[in-house]
């Protein structure tokens, strides 16, 4: 079997209502692997109509659930330093129960209307654990890394309304784009605590190029000409891109992690540090790339190219009926999110693998192409950014602004948590 498919067939596994998840070859799957792809379902089920959208940023939920997770699984291994509690176990616990219950306590907190199914889950990743003393102290130890995990974000500013927010009316200033003028989202969330960095401006970008620099006038030329709906310079490829990665950007990297996981055949204790890693520094990327987009509130491309001559660049030209390829998102669109989670995903994975090279192919949820092969994880955070311009929702500086910091907060992340006891210790481990 290619190593593609074994990753589809654990997926497959995993997302069978009423099996045990278990490998194409019979063993059962790492229960870091079956919680992740657990949440990963919750995320992505739709809310029934009428629903109010959520105002907690799912990246928050992926690191409360993968750090209760670590240091439930770590308090049993002791090979690397506690993310925030030291839970004391005793050796003979059992790993998988450990981050099974921590992973269960977690979403029963945070999504308590899917308590049915996440009972049901957790039945079945205990039900291929024996029945030792082991097994009882490994659920000790996730309950009580959970409840505390849990009180630790109970006052993390989450929870508070998104403040209301007032469009700018001057060029460069943030507006409300078609088709609807939706409200901007996520207003409060450069607020709320983050989970690794000191502040959330800690890597906060510079200002975005003045308009009237010639720097604007050629990010502003390329959006106009590959980014708008009705481009004719725009490759098949570069269209399949953008569309391709329309989805939740922050999905698509626990997928690949996922697909690096399981071909490195990395241990219960190397996921459980790996997917809190990764899932701590994109917590806080939401925060840090929020604190930025509504510190400078710079318009949208769309916004931007219809108003082309109010700008103070002669380089620039208007188009008032210009759209970009698929509907903007409704924030200000420096620095790209795109950008700041793929760089950070990427460079997470690569840190820990000791090696940015890596072959895999990527599954979109937004798009119904067939999945899209690469070589190393920069160059699919690379597309992925670049793809945000060729969507007409970025401007390159926004890319390049976005890449800097999701390469700034990896760092920090991976250099100061997590870290191996032994310093001796590098790469894959």
């Amino acid at each position: 079997m290619t190593r593609t498919s074994l990753v589809t067939a654990v997926i497959f596994a995993i997302s069978s209502a009423g099996i045990l998840p278990t490998k194409a070859n019979g063993e059962p799957v790492d229960p870091v692997l079956q919680w992740n792809r657990i949440l990963l379902e919750i995320v992505r089920t739709p809310p029934p109509p009428g629903t109010k959208p959520s105002s907690v940023h799912p990246t928050r939920n992926f690191a409360i659930m993968h750090a209760a997770i670590y240091d439930a699984v770590n308090a049993i291994e002791k090979t690397h330093s506690d993310y925030l509690i030291h839970v004391d176990a005793p050796p003979q616990a059992s790993p998988e129960a450990a981050a099974a219950q921590a992973a269960h306590d977690t979403l029963i907190a945070l999504y308590p209307k899917q308590e049915e199914m996440i009972e049901k889950h957790l039945e079945e990743s205990l039900a291929g654990i024996p029945d030792a003393p082991g097994k009882k102290e490994g659920v000790q130890a996730g309950q009580e890394a959970a409840k505390r995990i849990l009180a630790s974000r109970a006052e993390d500013g989450s929870a508070g309304k998104p403040a209301p927010y007032a469009p700018g009316t001057k060029p460069g200033a943030y507006q409300k784009t078609l088709p609807d003028l939706s409200a901007p989202v996520f207003t409060h969330w450069g607020h709320v605590k983050p989970f690794t960095l000191t502040s959330a401006e800690q890597f906060r970008p510079g200002p975005p190029p003045d308009l009237a620099s010639p720097e604007y006038a050629v990010a502003y030329m390329k959006i106009r000409e590959l980014g708008s709906k009705s481009s004719t310079s725009r490759s098949a490829d570069q269209t399949a891109s953008a569309k391709f990665w329309s989805g939740k950007i922050q999905n698509y990297w626990n997928e690949i992690a996922q697909s690096a996981a399981v071909s490195h055949h990395n241990t219960l204790a190397q996921n459980a540090r790996l997917f809190a890693l990764l899932n701590l520094a994109l917590a806080d990327d939401a925060i840090a790339f929020y604190e930025a987009k509504y510190t400078y509130n710079f318009w949208r491309p769309e916004t931007a190219v219809r108003a082309g001559d109010s700008d103070d660049n002669p380089a620039t030209t208007a188009d008032p009926n210009w759209l970009p390829l698929a509907n903007s998102p409704p924030d200000p669109s420096y620095p790209g999110a795109h950008s700041v989670i793929s760089a950070t995903g990427a460079a997470i994975l690569g840190a820990f693998f000791g090696s940015d090279e890596a072959s895999f192919s990527v599954h979109s949820e937004a798009s119904t192409a067939a999945e899209r092969p690469f070589n190393s994880f920069t160059a699919a955070a690379t597309e992925a950014g670049v793809s945000r311009t060729y969507i007409g929702h970025h401007y390159r500086f926004d890319d390049v602004a976005g890449q800097a910091m999701g390469h700034q907060i990896a760092d920090h992340v991976f250099k100061n948590f997590l870290v191996a006891h032994s310093a001796s210790t590098a790469g894959h481990n």
